[in-house]
C-alpha cells in the first residue's frame, strides 16, 4: 500500500476543487470536433484535387454529417459551462496567447463553412431541392462560383480544429499528462483516421473506399508512433511525468487504455482493413464501428486519466 502525507489541505474535497473538473461533455466534444475536422478536411482536399466527380462521397455525402457534429459538440460545451449566459464574451475578445480563443473563433468560422460547403452541393444530392426563395438561389450561386476559395479555408481550418481539440488540453500545465505536444498531432491524427473510416462507411465506389482504407492503414501508424512518443517522453522527463505515464503502464487506466483504444480501437481495425485491400471479405461497418470506438475511448480516457495525474512537489 503507497501511503500519503498530506501537508497542504490538497485533495481535501470541499476544501481545493476536486480533480475531476471536466466531464463526458468535454470528452465528447472532442470527439466531434475531430470527426468534424477530418471529415471536412479530406472533402476540401479531395476537392482541390479535382477529385469532385469521383470521390463523391467524400467530397459531397460524408460533409453532411460535419454541421451536425460542430452543432452537437457546441451543445455539449454549453452544457459543460458554469455561467452560460455570458458564453458570448468569448466573442467579444481575441487572446492568442489562449487556446480556448482561438478554439471559439475557429468554431465560429468552421461551423458556417460547413453549413456553407453541404449547401454547395445540396442539389447535386437532392435533385429535387428548392430553395423557394430566389436570393437563397443568388447566394447558393455565389458560393458555388467561389467553391475552390471556400475549399482553401476549410481545409486550412479543419486542420486547426483537429489539432486545437489536443492543444486545449496540452495547454494545461498543472496536469502533467496532457502537458505534452504530442497531444495535438495526435488528436488530429485520430480525427483523420475517423473521417477516413465514416468516408469508407459511405463509398458505394470501389476505388474510392480503397483509396481511404489505404489512407486510414497510414494514419493509423501514425497514431501509433505518436503514442509511443508520448510515453517515451514522459518516461525521460521529470517525476511528475512519469508517474503519470505509469497510469498507462501498469495503472488504473492501463487496461482500458491499450485495450479498447490501442488494440481494439487500432490494431484489429487496421489488420481487418489490410485483410480486405488483400481480397478477403470484411463488413466493411465492423472496422469502421471499431475505429469510432477506439476514438471515443481515446477522448474519453485523456480527458479522465489527465485529471487523474497531478503533482505534489
Amino acid at each position: 500500500m503507497e501511503e500519503e502525507i498530506i501537508i497542504s489541505g490538497r485533495l481535501n474535497e470541499k476544501v481545493d476543487p476536486l480533480l475531476h473538473i471536466w466531464g463526458w461533455e468535454i470528452a465528447f466534444y472532442l470527439f466531434a470536433g475531430g470527426l468534424a475536422a477530418g471529415l471536412l478536411f479530406f472533402a476540401s482536399l479531395s476537392y482541390l484535387r479535382g477529385k469532385e466527380n469521383d470521390y463523391t462521397a467524400t467530397v459531397k455525402w460524408a460533409p453532411l454529417f460535419a454541421p451536425i457534429l460542430l452543432v452537437l459538440g457546441l451543445g455539449a460545451l454549453f452544457l459543460d459551462l458554469h455561467h452560460k449566459l455570458y458564453f458570448w464574451r468569448l466573442y467579444t475578445t481575441i487572446k492568442l496567447q489562449s487556446p480556448m480563443s482561438w478554439g471559439a473563433w475557429t468554431l465560429m468560422v468552421i461551423t458556417p463553412l460547413s453549413i456553407i460547403w453541404c449547401a454547395t452541393f445540396i442539389r447535386d444530392i437532392y435533385p429535387n431541392w428548392d430553395w423557394k426563395f430566389k436570393f437563397l438561389y443568388q447566394i447558393e450561386n455565389f458560393f458555388i462560383k467561389y467553391r475552390k476559395v471556400l475549399a482553401w479555408v476549410m481545409v486550412f481550418y479543419s486542420a486547426i480544429l483537429g489539432i486545437y481539440t489536443g492543444i486545449l488540453l496540452s495547454a494545461f500545465n498543472a496536469r502533467p499528462l496532457w502537458n505534452t505536444s504530442i497531444l495535438g498531432p495526435l488528436f488530429l491524427a485520430s480525427g483523420l483516421s475517423a473521417g477516413a473510416a465514416v468516408i469508407v462507411a459511405l463509398t458505394k465506389n470501389e476505388i474510392e473506399r480503397k483509396f481511404f482504407s489505404r489512407i486510414d492503414l497510414i494514419i493509423i501508424g501514425v497514431e501509433l508512433f505518436f503514442i509511443i512518443h508520448m510515453f517515451m517522453g514522459f518516461l525521460a522527463s521529470t517525476q511528475v511525468q512519469i508517474e503519470a505515464a505509469q497510469l498507462f503502464l501498469g495503472g488504473s487506466y492501463t487496461l482500458p487504455f491499450w485495450i479498447f483504444v490501442v488494440f481494439i480501437g487500432m490494431l484489429v481495425p487496421a489488420l481487418l482493413e489490410y485483410l480486405e485491400l488483400k481480397g478477403q471479405k470484411i463488413p466493411v461497418i465492423i472496422p469502421v464501428a471499431l475505429i469510432l470506438f477506439g476514438n471515443v475511448m481515446l477522448r474519453f480516457i485523456i480527458v479522465y486519466a489527465g485529471q487523474a495525474s497531478r503533482y505534489l512537489y
